[in-house]
């Protein structure tokens, strides 16, 4: 009987184990869905049930439409205010996957007479798809390792940075779901190769479908298992499981895709589909040739086989350069191109380098989404060599793509985030078993086993004799058990031969046990307190209201976003145009439910340059920009006064350059800065600069809150110029600190004088009325 560290009950059955050990699984997975929840929480605890950022804006609209009116008058809904004048076919332009899903709910509990109001549980879809997250993962790793190491996996993925910072409650976006379908489709793909079964096969192309209609990033998904088919055909992997699984998901996937009206033929016509129709195509080749191998010679076999890969190949290659080249297959787009190159963007279209979340990530940025599970997680995906079955080169291979694409772009985390949980958790769960066990090693049977067999020349075991050992028989046995290196016991175990891996091994004693398991216990403590206070510092503020603190440590509310769209709606026509910059496009159509000429969707790049060219022009210039557009009003959002740093003069260079890639005649960057290269808000500012519209419309009475002392922008620290002077536009409305400015577009002139003109001819007649010359004589 082997020797055991701590005593453990003998008495206890099989079953009661096994039935134990489901239970604490179920109550584990349980208080797991509660923290994942509870966690996503902190938005609205710190401020209140309210719809995020900018992009979930039109999302909670277009599911007011579909709550309010049915699915069929969202699927054909045509909204005229936005894209002004030109409107949007919002059921052809959209992944209705997220509205769907809220809709569902909604009829739902409507139908079990609880009424739930729509916006609440687009507040509440995040967190609630959380939970499901963290039960997709825990199934996906348990089919990698085992349950504990499901357990841990869970776990991670349901409390990191990384995953929440798209899943706070309030971020109505398309990750909110997405996912959740991301982890279950890459676990039925599993299971159907892994039992070579059609019906998980359908089961992962249903839940393919509901990933293509819920968000863009489907591609991933796309282009990921064709990737690991491929990968398992090049190692000599192929097998009828493969063909299986492959085919019915491909076939079923691919025409269930292509039912999406956003989507309709891409899968079939872009460049980005085409790697999972060649692996489909290349399937059919190599069972095919496994088919003829059982009916012909060798010999005959190898000549069939050479033409064949030659003629087939040299015809698929040939057939996708004709297509590509008369359009029948569209090349590659630009934002996949600046996955390749990360410098393309900003050459070529500024429009997607100037978006936040396609910046390359910064290192810090990685250990503030994963913090500790950094460096467990190459320690996983090393430890998936030791087997290397299917499954494993399967998070091999997301691994690599992942932490690839999850460095050209901030927002690619979010998919390189569930495959470090998972290796992670093999990690962890592998050392934690090892220190758990209570098994000691037998150290008389170890230090008496006889000598491994030693490998020959031709391949046969040689065994030294005990009686008569040979000089090199001796030197294989008393060599030190130590002097095989980590290396080349990976190798050695990739290969199928024994190891390190393979013999005997254990930990004596409970000292080391109790230290290592208090350490990763430790560890584990120090992950929940990073990642609770990243989550309710970082990622709970929405963008519409924002927070400071006092001096005494209270928290100020700022809600100057809020205060300014609900004045426009408030006081302005309901058909009167708003222009903005894109960012505010969304907001300022949900709340203030007004016109805008552009908006996020960013489908028009001529439409979006309009806008900066306006901006970036001087007033004379702009305003026949603004009467062609029949915009009445302009919105700018200016932080100098409270150093909010996401206001329109920091954005304002991309407004040009986005500009000058439509009009590089009229609008030119290099005329911004200052003769030595500086971009300036202050007096040392270019006179282009300082006609602009932006910088009037930011800076007009700002120092006139300093009662005459010197203006100070504290986003830029600059001295703030004075005197700034508006003729075509007048103030409507200043939120209370500042960050909100809309300005009224004048209308012409009734006697038809330029308006510069007009305006210094009516502060001159001011002037006259105020100091009226005296047109009688003293009386002595």
């Amino acid at each position: 009987m082997p020797s055991l560290a701590y005593p453990v009950p003998t008495d206890l059955s099989p079953a009661t184990v096994k039935n134990t050990a489901s239970l604490f699984r179920i109550i584990t997975l349980a208080l797991i869905s509660g923290a994942a929840i509870a966690s996503r929480l902190f938005s609205i605890i710190n401020f209140e049930s309210v719809i995020h950022e900018f992009d979930p804006w039109f999302n909670y609209r277009a599911t007011r439409v579909l709550a309010s009116k049915g699915f069929y008058e969202f699927w054909n809904w045509f909204d005229p205010t936005a894209w002004y004048p030109l409107g949007r076919v919002v059921g052809g332009t959209v992944y209705p996957g997220l509205m769907a899903t809220s809709g569902v709910i909604y009829y739902i509990l409507q139908a079990l007479n609880l009424p739930v109001d729509i916006r609440n549980i687009c507040v509440l879809l995040a967190p609630g798809f959380s939970a499901l997250t963290a039960w997709a993962t825990y199934m996906f790793t348990k089919e990698m390792k085992n349950e504990s190491a499901g357990l841990l996996a869970a776990a991670f993925i349901g409390i990191v940075p990384g995953y929440i910072s798209r899943s706070v409650a309030g971020s109505y976006d398309n990750e909110a779901i997405a996912i959740f379908l991301l982890m279950f489709t890459f676990y039925l793909w599993i299971k159907a190769l892994k039992q070579g079964s059609a019906l998980y096969g359908t089961a992962a192309a249903v839940f393919y479908f509901y990933m293509v209609a819920a968000w863009g990033g489907y591609v991933f998904i796309t282009n990921m298992i064709p990737v690991h088919a491929l990968v398992l055909i090049l190692m000599g992997r192929f097998s009828h499981r493969l063909y299986v699984a492959y085919c019915s998901w491909y076939a079923i996937g691919t025409l269930a895709s292509m039912q999406v009206p956003f989507v309709g033929f891409q899968p079939v016509s872009t460049s980005e589909h085409m790697g999972a129709l060649g692996v489909f195509g290349l399937l059919q080749i190599v069972a095919f040739a496994d088919l003829v191998r059982s009916h012909v010679s060798s010999q005959n076999f190898q000549k069939i086989l050479r033409f064949g890969l030659v003629a087939i190949g040299g015809l698929g290659a040939s057939a996708f350069v004709a297509l590509t080249y008369s359009g029948k297959i569209a090349p590659w787009t630009g934002r996949f191109y600046s996955l390749w190159d990360t410098g393309y963007a900003k050459k070529y279209i500024p429009i997607i380098a100037s978006v936040s979340e396609h910046q390359p990530t910064a290192w810090p940025s990685f250990f503030m989404d994963l913090q500790m599970l950094v460096f467990l997680f190459p320690a996983g995906v090393i430890l998936c060599f030791r087997e290397l079955r299917d499954e494993h080169l399967f998070v091999i291979v997301y691994s690599v793509m992942a932490s690839y694409f999850a460095g050209v772009m901030v927002r690619l985390m979010l998919t390189l985030t569930p495959v470090v949980c998972v290796s992670s958790a093999i990690a962890l769960s592998t050392l934690l078993e090892t220190y758990i066990n209570p098994v000691e090693p037998d150290a008389e049977r170890d230090s008496s086993a006889p000598t491994e067999p030693q490998q020959t020349a031709n391949g046969s075991s040689a065994q030294p004799s005990a009686a008569t050992p040979s000089k090199k028989g001796k030197k294989a046995a008393t060599a030190p058990a130590a002097s095989s290196s980590a290396f080349s016991e990976l190798v050695a175990a990739s290969s199928g031969k024994k190891s390190y891996f393979s013999s005997p091994r254990g930990i004596f004693g409970m000292d080391t046990r109790v230290m290592v398991v208090l350490n990763t216990l430790w560890m584990l403590s120090f992950f929940v307190f990073h990642c609770t206070y990243v989550t309710s510092s970082a990622y709970s503020s929405p963008s519409v209201v924002l927070a400071s603190q006092s001096q005494d440590g209270s928290q100020h509310i700022i809600d100057d976003f809020r205060e300014a769209y609900y004045w426009i709606r408030q006081n302005t026509p309901e058909d009167a145009v708003v222009m903005s910059w894109w960012d505010y496009g969304y907001q300022i159509a949900g709340m203030a439910d007004r016109p805008t000429l552009v908006d996020n969707n960013t489908w028009n790049n001529t439409h979006i340059a309009t806008v900066g060219k306006a901006m970036s022009s001087s007033e004379e210039n702009a305003y026949p920009i603004l009467r062609k557009h029949d915009v009445d009003y302009v919105l700018v959002i200016f932080g100098g006064l409270i150093g909010y740093s996401g206001d329109d003069i920091n954005k304002f260079l991309w407004m040009v350059r986005i500009a000058q890639g439509v009009w590089p005649d009229e609008i030119q960057e290099s005329n911004y800065f200052t003769p030595r290269g500086e971009y300036r808000v202050d007096d040392a500012a270019s006179k282009t600069m300082k006609d602009s519209l932006m910088y009037k419309m930011s800076y007009y009475r700002f120092a006139d809150l300093f009662g005459g002392g010197q203006a100070m922008d504290r986003v830029r620290n600059q001295q703030a110029p004075k005197n700034i002077e508006l003729d075509y536009l007048d103030e409507a409305f200043t939120s209370e600190n500042w960050i909100v400015r809309l300005y009224q577009v004048r209308k012409e002139d009734i006697l038809g004088r330029d308006l510069k003109s007009a305006n210094a001819f009516e502060k001159g007649k001011k002037r006259k009325r105020s100091k009226p010359l005296s047109r009688r004589r003293a009386i002595v």
